[in-house]
């Protein structure tokens, strides 16, 4: 069984890898062809850049998961971080480029982007909690050691 679940994760693992570089390639042929390349093929590309990161860790996750036999918090958490701000870059763009937008569409932009500047604050504050517990615990461990040798 633990075979089978390595074969699943090494298939996973390049399909990831594939995807990335589809995306890369998209994202270059899409930042010649966009018009106007500023601010549109900027932000575009922005945008796609942060999607590959994105799906690059994802890839290390399940490579993190493969050696060591268990899923990180920390890298998810990170992954969340990515895609929000990803997201508030879209938004913010939208907002800030677009014309004639209706007040009821720039309201849901501003909420938008204050529920995910709130998912990012508190993806953070998640990363140094279990940094922090990490560290408390590596300490733990390390002073119990010291302690038995004595």
């Amino acid at each position: 069984m633990d075979s089978t679940e390595d074969v699943f994760h090494v298939v996973l693992t390049v399909l990831l890898f594939i995807v990335a570089l589809g995306a890369v390639v998209f994202t270059v042929i899409r930042l010649f062809t966009t018009t106007p390349f500023y601010p549109d093929g900027m932000l575009q590309a922005i945008n796609d850049i942060l999607f590959v990161v994105i799906i690059l860790e994802i890839a290390r996750t399940v490579i993190a998961r493969f050696n060591s036999g268990f899923y990180q918090l920390s890298r998810f958490l990170i992954i969340g971080v990515i895609a929000s701000v990803r997201h508030i870059l879209s938004v913010g763009s939208s907002l800030t480029l677009k014309v004639g937008k209706s007040p009821e569409d720039f309201e849901r932009g501003i909420i938008e982007l204050l529920v995910n500047g709130g998912i990012v604050v508190a993806l953070v504050f998640a990363i140094f909690l279990t940094r922090a517990a990490e560290k408390q615990t590596e300490t733990g461990e390390g002073t119990r050691k010291k302690s038995r040798k004595d």
